[in-house]
């Protein structure tokens, strides 16, 4: 019996691995993809795939939670220490390619999640640059006059805003993270100094 029953829960995880796994690439791909298409890409029925997830959003959420926890993954590998203007410019960089990736992914979790659990899932990214904006604000590169909070969501919101002129086909992929430095350091120098380039010592 309890052999059979560990059996039945090592092919129930596997079957919500691929469906997860699924759901990102096919979302990835066109944010308005199907559950259907979804259980046919993870190689299950749609019975199973409600036996594991009792909506669309469920389906979205743990997309996107693995999609994040794969970001988490990558950033922790950037190097956030030294020269905050040069550790920003990395982690926009760094940051940009992971958004660019999921960006379709982001797009089915805006229609599909409240913005409270959006926030929740970017909390790690958003520490990273708490973390730094506070660090650069001690060494007086980055502006004080606004809170650390506004200008981590000003940071997400342009990253954003690059995929979304992506989408519209006013930029390209290969010119978006120059675009998000230049405009991310325009936006956290403080008032009355000069801008520094986005390419200097980057």
């Amino acid at each position: 019996m309890g052999s059979r029953s560990t059996v039945k829960r090592a092919d129930a995880l596997r079957s919500i691995d691929a469906i997860v796994k699924a759901a990102a690439e096919c979302m990835g791909e066109n944010p308005e993809a199907s559950l259907s298409e979804i259980a046919r890409a993870a190689g299950v029925g749609r019975v199973t795939l409600y036996a594991h997830f009792a909506s669309r959003a469920e389906v979205v959420d743990a997309a996107m939670s693995r999609a994040v926890d794969r970001s988490n993954d990558a950033l922790d590998a950037v190097d956030l220490t030294g020269d905050p203007l040069l550790a920003l410019a990395r982690y926009v960089e760094a940051s940009w390619h992971l958004v660019d990736q999921a960006r379709a992914l982001l797009v089915a979790a805006q229609r599909e999640l409240p913005p409270g659990r959006i926030r929740e899932l970017h909390s790690g990214p958003a520490a990273r640059v708490e973390t730094l904006v506070a660090r650069g604000r001690a060494e007086g590169i980055f502006r004080t006059d606004l809170p650390i909070a506004w200008l981590v969501n000003v940071l997400h919101s342009i990253m954003h805003s690059a995929a979304d002129e992506i989408r519209a086909g006013r930029l390209t992929s290969d010119r978006a993270a120059g675009h998000i430095t230049a405009t991310v350091l325009a936006s956290f120098t403080p008032p009355g100094s000069p801008v520094p380039e986005p390419d200097a010592g980057v």
